[in-house]
């Protein structure tokens, strides 16, 4: 079994609050790889609340965001009609519980390869990868560039760089 775990690919980080025109550009690649994977498509979603300012992420980016409920929060309206699982809500950068229920599957399935795709990639992409590779280190992890942006186009960069250091495909 092949997983495509899309990460964040919320309205307020392509064109909302903390959008930016890289994320915006790969909208349409990140809707091609849904349609065309064959395979268990899982996505998760950044949630806050509205204490968010007061949060450790909220006084050191003072910027609210995917309050849960609202638009911004919601995915992306062409990603989200192609998701049928329900995504998994996550307050912090890396989801524990991602890791958690893809160990639990791969207790059941062989599962072949892990690929990410989304936002940001120097922030939740990143930790997302490595939470996966702690959790299924024999288990290859990919992540497409392609189907990434990250706050910058050069912390883009760095992230993918750091990523095949821990011995991450960057495809």
């Amino acid at each position: 079994m092949k997983v495509l775990v899309v990460i964040d690919m919320q309205n307020d980080f392509i064109d909302g609050a903390l959008g930016t025109p890289e994320a915006c550009a790969i909208v349409p690649a990140v809707v091609d790889k849904i349609r065309n994977f064959d395979g268990l498509i899982l996505a998760t979603r950044d949630t806050h609340g509205a204490d968010y300012l007061s949060t450790q992420e909220g006084r050191n980016l003072p910027v609210e965001h995917c309050i849960k409920g609202t638009k911004g929060w919601e995915l992306n309206p062409e990603i989200s009609a192609l998701i049928k699982e329900t995504p998994i809500d996550k307050p912090t950068f890396g989801s524990c519980e991602l890791g958690m229920r893809l160990k639990e599957l791969a207790q059941h399935e062989n599962i072949e390869n892990i690929t990410l795709i989304g936002v940001c990639t120097d922030i939740c992409v990143i930790s997302n990868a490595m939470i996966i590779k702690a959790f299924l280190p024999e288990v290859p992890v990919t992540v497409v560039k392609e189907c990434c942006a990250g706050v910058t186009p050069e912390s883009h960069l760095r992230a993918l760089e750091a990523m095949r250091s821990c011995q991450i495909e960057i495809a």
